[in-house]
């Protein structure tokens, strides 16, 4: 189990790293206040994993490149393609367990984070913008408020900087 997380948290693009702990019981509200609201998605799994990745393609419309699959796709017909809510599905059910896992996600996370970089070759970086649009997906269709949001974002953090580190160790600088 890892104790300690690096949180990148930016603004304008400019991003810090702090340390926080996973013992730490704000942290696990954090974690506690996304499993609150984490019904409603797992109740539309394919209507909140078509929205979040058709959203990504849409407002990062490079990177869909790292998803052969969807050759010949335009961004715009992303949203409602059924192929791109399938694999969103497959996404949020990942995300999903790492939440569950509150941290305690390394058996989750490294095998992902292997494929993810040795693979598909997934740049860290995609994986805050697909977070960011994620909160977006929420507090729209969700209703998840302001402090919902950066509860979600400091989680997603803890996740990403800690597929951040395996990538390191991997010797991949995405």
């Amino acid at each position: 189990m890892r104790n300690m997380s690096t949180i990148d948290w930016g603004s304008s693009g400019i991003w810090t790293s702090i340390y926080i702990s996973l013992e730490n019981p704000e942290t696990m509200a954090d974690f506690d206040a996304i499993l609150k609201i984490w019904g409603k998605v797992e109740a539309d799994y394919t209507g909140y994993g078509g929205q979040v990745l058709g959203r990504l393609f849409v407002e990062h419309p490079d990177t869909l490149k790292y998803f052969p699959k969807f050759a010949g796709i335009s961004p715009s017909e992303a949203i409602s393609n059924s192929d791109v809510a399938a694999h969103g599905v497959t996404v949020l059910k990942k995300l999903a367990d790492l939440v569950k896992a509150k941290g305690n996600h390394a058996t989750i996370l490294k095998p992902l984070a292997t494929t993810h970089a040795k693979q598909h070759k997934i740049p860290i970086n995609n994986f805050r913008l697909i977070s960011e649009i994620l909160v977006k997906v929420l507090a729209e269709k969700a209703g998840l408020d302001a402090a919902g949001q950066d509860s979600l974002r400091r989680v997603l953090n803890i996740v990403i900087n800690d597929m951040d580190g395996y990538y390191k160790e991997l010797g991949f600088a995405g």
